[in-house]
């Protein structure tokens, strides 16, 4: 693990070695980008689930914690979408990462991805998003309502206590950190508030898409409106699954996002056995 100075701050990055020999076709694979959600989430909800295959599958693969996440650097300001796919491009041009990327992100992080996509369509080959939707209006009204809901709830008394009880000391970590960077930062009134990319911006993304979604999660009913945005997106709905899919049923994702590897990007893959 290390940590890069990029746009102003100091993010903290891992960055894993493809394991496999060159994939066929001779030219240099696609570097996988995998981003994390907003609030509670970092690097490890990617790291523990897919990282390792990417990079076993012959991929090079790059994880880092967004500003204000995990062992990132936590700036009082700079939290709307445009400053995340800022870092974002910082981040991969200190990595000296130029050739063509896939873009991997979990809730928030895939918004980010869409993002950057549709400032950059011509650097990205694919994205992959785990209960998550393009920038749209709709979608960043319901970040805002996600968020002020856990800046109302953790400062309560006991909060943090309940949920160490119910899901764990990480958990509980976690949420006290969360509520921390709630009350520290802008990120309330500055990531609901983000510009977001025009229709013809979307559009324009014009690379394979993935979108899967946890039949359970109230984010699934934003999936009929993707092919709407993005007509070449495959949308897989999960049936009995959470938001939470990507860390409860990491080996279904895998299996899909494998599958969408060979099928839609024409990359020459094998689904490596779970670690």
């Amino acid at each position: 693990m290390t940590t890069v100075r990029a746009n102003g701050i100091t993010l903290h990055v891992q960055r894993l070695d493809p394991v496999a020999p060159a994939l066929p076709g001779g030219g240099p694979p696609p570097t996988v980008v995998l981003i994390h959600g907003m609030a509670s989430d970092t690097m490890a909800s990617w790291y523990f689930t897919m990282a390792e295959p990417l990079a076993r599958a012959g991929l090079p693969t790059v994880l880092y914690d967004l500003r204000g996440h995990g062992r990132s650097e936590r700036p009082a300001t700079g939290y709307a979408l445009d400053d995340l796919v800022d870092d974002l491009a910082a981040l991969l041009a200190e990595l000296a990462v130029t050739g063509p990327l896939l873009l991997f992100g979990n809730s928030f992080g895939g918004t980010v991805a869409f993002g950057y996509a549709a400032r950059h369509p011509e650097r990205v080959a694919g994205i992959v998003a785990v209960e998550s939707s393009p920038p749209t209006p709709e979608w960043m009204r319901r970040v805002r309502t996600r968020l002020h809901r856990v800046a109302e709830r953790l400062p309560r008394a006991g909060a943090v206590a309940e949920i160490g009880a119910r899901r764990g000391p990480v958990a509980a970590r976690r949420a006290a950190d969360t509520g921390r960077m709630l009350a520290d930062t802008t990120i309330l009134a500055e990531l609901p508030a983000s510009r977001l990319p025009s229709a013809e911006r979307l559009a324009a993304i014009r690379c394979p898409v993935l979108c899967l979604y946890g039949g359970e999660s109230a984010v699934a009913d934003l999936a009929p409106t993707v092919p709407g945005l993005l007509p070449q997106a495959r949308v897989v709905v999960l049936p009995g699954e959470k938001h939470s899919v990507l860390i409860d049923r990491p080996e279904t994702v895998r299996r899909h996002v494998f599958a969408w590897l060979t099928e839609r990007c024409g990359l020459a893959v094998a689904h490596p056995a779970a670690p």
